[in-house]
């Protein structure tokens, strides 16, 4: 088995003895890259902050824990990235490396800002809200198109970068790790359509997926299984969006997925229709 990187084989290390986690220091090298800080850690992997010291930018580092980088997951990891490869598109997160370096097995991404779980933490515009909405339909929409499910969008995927431009992350990736941790489906509790939790994902889990975090955008609050209507803080949404526009979101939610929107392109398509008049409606309610 040999890893790759720049469309290089190089040979895969021994196996790694089993570990907890992966604890790189502020200022260790790797390689090419100087670790800053730790922006996250999860069952599959850690994130970090470095400086590529070539290029001298910053990029973000996530580095899979080294007990679980096994023949297997690598495969995958290779499977996916030639997936990613095909995915050229604004409001998606390109992979700028993988490889192994040091012993750890490295994947580096452009560093953006902030992800959108943390941007949700502060209250947002309804501006803000359609604009963020349309790039993360745009974005599962030509993923969709190229026959690709993501399978796992959720805010902690979804990276803001200068000039409020969104970047969806994780492709593939979300996938392995969500294999190689439970063995069976793929997701996110809590962001992952019914069906979808049932190992039978398609583009309408990706819908539902982004159906929810549209409507946390609106409301403040997750909608929770069972996902009953209406959700909680429905009287909120109310207020800022007119009925068709809810209806576009109780479509993206139904629980059966034959009912839902039948990929991203459709939604974005009916999203597009509906903007104007969500923000016609915005400004009567406010000169009201």
């Amino acid at each position: 088995m040999a890893a790759w990187r720049n469309g290089r084989s190089e040979p895969m290390p021994a196996p790694a003895r089993k570990v907890i986690s992966v604890a790189l220091r502020v200022r260790q090298k790797l390689g090419k890259y100087r670790i800053e800080k730790r922006l996250a850690e999860g069952g599959f992997s850690a994130v970090y902050q470095a400086m590529d010291t070539i290029e001298g930018i910053r990029v973000a580092l996530k580095v899979p824990h080294t007990h679980l980088v096994t023949p297997e997951v690598l495969e995958d990891f290779r499977r996916e990235v030639r997936l990613l490869a095909r995915l050229e598109h604004p409001n998606i997160l390109p992979v700028k490396d993988a490889s192994f370096i040091d012993g750890y097995f490295v994947i580096a991404f452009p560093l953006g800002e902030q992800t959108l779980a943390e941007r949700l933490r502060r209250r947002m515009s309804l501006l803000t809200i359609l604009d963020y909405s349309e790039q993360i339909l745009q974005a599962t929409a030509y993923a969709h198109a190229n026959r690709i499910v993501h399978c796992d969008i959720k805010p902690e995927n979804i990276i803001i970068f200068p000039g409020h431009r969104l970047r969806l992350t994780d492709f593939g990736i979300a996938k392995i790790a969500a294999r190689t941790i439970r063995g069976a489906g793929t997701g996110t509790v809590g962001h992952m359509a019914p069906e979808q939790a049932m190992g039978r994902p398609s583009p309408r889990s990706d819908v539902f997926s982004i159906g929810l975090i549209i409507y946390r955008m609106l409301a403040g609050v997750w909608p929770e299984w069972p996902y009953d209507w209406p959700p909680p803080e429905y009287r909120r949404v109310r207020r800022r969006v007119p009925q068709d526009f809810i209806d576009l979101l109780r479509k993206s939610l139904a629980l059966r997925p034959q009912r839902r929107f039948r990929d991203a392109g459709q939604m974005l398509n009916a999203f597009r229709r509906l903007r104007r008049r969500v923000l016609r409606y915005h400004q009567s309610r406010r000169g009201g």
